[in-house]
């Protein structure tokens, strides 16, 4: 008896979820669109609380910075939870391996001592600052409007701790095993005059309100920071004999690079709005030109400490990093050129 198997299609009645289909019709969707698009809250679970009782628990006014769909915003690398993991999985195994070659190497025992000095107390205490910056992303993964800006604040949150563990990792490192460093970095950022303005600022941006001004202002602080400290003095430390510190710095550097796509692409959503773009760019202008200032004194005896023990310029550094941050929301349309 000869049976023949034939393959039958069966056409699904529709291609995607009825809350996708609504926005863009029945056509395929992607993973990210389906746990993306039009997830926010707006009935189920919605009342207003003791503790805010002009709002709704889930509230568009919860900053000043809004978008009339706050879909025109999309993650421009398309992450949800898999990728998101899978990457950041990556990016801390090859950290793991770049550490693993330093302690093989004993390189960071050879570290110059004026290096040695830079990473314990310049570039440790920052792992405080890194724990800060993921309650304000946190935050504003609570409080923002729309599920396509608040995953990428939570997976934002995230990171932050992740780079607070790289500069752990670093510092038991740079130690040998022991957590000696740590302990002194933390005596740093909460004694130490150098780190009590940048401290003070970082702790005005954890008290703000509004989500999208805090969210702002870390990113303005961020592009000072990174730029001076991962950027800068990366290119001082490959010509000063310093590869051990430059080998770390450019993990550092390349997770901003990534930030860079997902708050680049907001903040041309927001100006672009149709109905707040302009109060929008008010907003973001003002919030920039004042944190800017306040980055550029904060950091400078950061930065003087730095030049104490290095001779890599990099009080002027500080200022050129500061002059590029406001350039960079000038080209993304958030700030009026001078």
């Amino acid at each position: 008896m000869q049976i023949e198997l034939r393959t039958q299609v069966i056409e699904p009645q529709r291609k995607t979820f009825t809350h996708i289909s609504d926005r863009y019709g029945d056509r395929p969707s992607t993973r990210y669109e389906e746990g993306t698009i039009d997830l926010q809250s707006t009935v189920n679970y919605h009342y207003k609380p003791l503790w805010a009782p002009d709002k709704d628990i889930y509230s568009p006014d919860f900053s000043e910075l809004k978008l009339a769909d706050p879909y025109s915003f999309m993650d421009p690398r398309q992450y949800y939870y898999a990728p998101y993991v899978t990457a950041r999985a990556d990016l801390h195994e090859a950290f793991g391996s770049t550490l693993g070659y330093l302690e093989k190497r004993g390189l960071f025992e050879r570290l110059p001592e004026a290096w040695g000095g830079v990473l314990q107390n310049v570039v440790l205490p920052l792992r405080h600052y890194e724990a800060a910056a993921q309650m304000i992303s946190a935050y504003a993964g609570r409080y923002g409007w729309g599920t396509s800006i608040t995953q990428c604040a939570s997976y934002a949150s995230f990171d932050r701790i992740g780079n607070a563990q790289i500069l752990s990792r670093t510092g038991i490192s740079y130690g040998g095993g022991t957590a000696e460093p740590l302990a002194l970095a933390k005596t740093a950022w909460l004694e130490d005059d150098a780190w009590q303005p940048m401290r003070k600022h970082v702790e005005q941006m954890m008290v703000e309100q509004d989500w999208g001004k805090s969210l702002v202002a870390l990113d303005v602080t961020d592009r000072i920071i990174y730029q001076l400290l991962f950027v800068h003095l990366d290119d001082a430390a490959i010509t000063s004999g310093a590869g051990s510190y430059s080998l770390v710095a450019q993990h550092l550097s390349s997770w901003f690079a990534d930030q860079r796509k997902w708050l680049d692409a907001l903040y041309k959503a927001w100006v672009a709005d149709p109905e707040h773009g302009a109060a929008n760019a008010a907003t973001i202008a003002a919030v920039v030109d004042t944190t800017i200032a306040t980055v550029r004194e904060a950091m400078a005896p950061v930065a003087a400490a730095a030049d104490s023990l290095i001779d890599a310029g990099t009080t002027d550094a500080l200022s050129a990093a500061a002059d590029q941050a406001r350039a960079a929301y000038v080209t993304l349309g958030a700030v009026k050129e001078n």
